[in-house]
């Protein structure tokens, strides 16, 4: 059976070899604002792969936890944080968020700077202590994030749970600098989208990134059409909420029958891990620790839903955070 959408691209096959750096810049970026999701995503795209390994290339800065497509969380490349700068970093929507929190003043970006620098990972309790009555709970969050639209914060790994917030100059050795070529960026875009995106148009490209249309359909131009590479043959695969091959597209509809959305989507923002067979959603699942349930939506092969749950066990193996 030929899957809707290219598991390939999206490295669902899991090819070989592929690192943590390689399978982000392969997919130019990967929703994060769930870490235990987000690890996840590279379990289900290598069969070596720990959740230990992964958490080393983040501590490590090859891959970098920012807001990125759509003013989203995610993880991508530092080597990319020049062109995915340049795209993302309009303040317009993180000032009218701060706005309604109540935190305003010409100086905001020297506030959330001055608190950062020099400090090292900091939570948002912490930050919001050193920002004296400045700024309290979402608005800490949005006062970061104006600091990353400008390439001078980004995330720190997870601390007993919890978020933490860094100058990055202090994690990454400088600040990021945007690339200064928007067409050079929107170029870059599009030939990561359409490798790992088969088959897709621009109108999937805007929604995925959050560009207007218009710029969209600039930047497929300046493109060539990628071929599709070479189908494997089908297997099972135990996706992770918020996983790419689910949100990558403007649509969902020729993966996931209308009968069975509600059960993936049932409100309220959440969205259930999937069960893929033959690159079609199958059903859904739920984790506790490394135990894992399966809600199938019809007959799956047993063999191969056995060793996904057994690789998730695998996978968190030796992990310093408590899976």
């Amino acid at each position: 059976m030929t899957a809707p959408r290219s598991v390939e691209a999206q490295l669902l096959h899991r090819p070989p070899g592929a690192g943590a750096g390689e399978i982000v810049r392969r997919l130019g970026a990967m929703q994060a604002q769930d870490v235990p999701s987000a690890l996840l995503a590279f379990r289900a795209r290598s069969a070596t792969l720990t959740a230990a390994e992964v958490e080393d290339v983040w501590q490590a800065r090859e891959i970098v936890r920012t807001w990125g497509p759509r003013g989203t969380l995610h993880f991508v490349h530092a080597d990319d944080l020049p062109w995915i700068q340049t795209l993302t970093g309009s303040p317009a929507n993180t000032l009218r968020r701060l706005a309604e929190e109540g935190v305003t003043g010409d100086d905001l970006l020297a506030l959330i700077t001055g608190a950062l620098e020099g400090q090292g990972p900091l939570t948002k309790a912490e930050l919001e202590e050193r920002l004296a009555g400045r700024a309290r709970g979402q608005g800490v969050v949005h006062l970061v994030a104006l600091a990353a639209r400008h390439g001078l914060a980004v995330l720190g790994p997870l601390r007993a749970g919890k978020p933490t917030y860094v100058h990055a100059a202090d994690w990454l050795g400088a600040p990021v600098a945007a690339e200064p070529d928007r067409e050079r960026a929107l170029r870059e875009l599009a030939v990561r989208y359409r490798r790992a995106h088969h088959p897709s148009a621009p109108e999937d490209l805007a929604a995925w990134s959050g560009l207007p249309l218009g710029e969209a359909r600039t930047a497929w131009r300046l493109t060539a059409a990628v071929p599709p590479p070479p189908e494997e043959e089908p297997a099972v695969r135990l996706a992770p909420a918020f996983d790419e091959y689910l949100l990558g597209w403007r649509t969902r509809d020729p993966i996931l029958a209308a009968e069975h959305a509600k059960r993936v989507f049932p409100g309220g923002g959440v969205l259930r891990p999937v069960v893929l067979a033959d690159g079609v959603v199958r059903g859904v699942w739920a984790r506790k620790g490394t135990q894992v349930t399966v809600t199938p939506f019809g007959d799956l092969p047993k063999d191969q839903l056995d060793a996904e749950m057994a690789d998730i066990r695998r996978f968190f193996q030796n992990s310093r955070r408590k899976a």
